[in-house]
């Protein structure tokens, strides 16, 4: 299967950063400065749901079925 092997349809991880900062987007007071942004990432990171990480693991078979259904096309989410 030709993909780009750093496409974001196959990198779960992508989905774990948007996440990340809708969260920090959401913060009464954002981060202004580096140490404030690691520590609020640090501790949305600690409050990330395990359900999450466990439904972007899961859908990972159904992401690679998507991607040959279409052929490498665009994938509509």
């Amino acid at each position: 299967m030709d993909w780009p092997a750093r496409s974001p349809d196959f990198n779960p991880i992508e989905y774990v950063w948007d996440f990340l900062g809708r969260r920090l987007a959401a913060r009464t007071l954002p981060p202004v400065m580096i140490r404030e942004l690691r520590l609020a990432l640090q501790d949305e990171w600690a409050a990330m749901p395990q359900q999450l990480i466990d439904t972007l693991i899961l859908s990972m078979g159904r992401r690679c079925e998507t991607c040959l259904a279409v052929r490498g096309d665009h994938i509509p989410y």
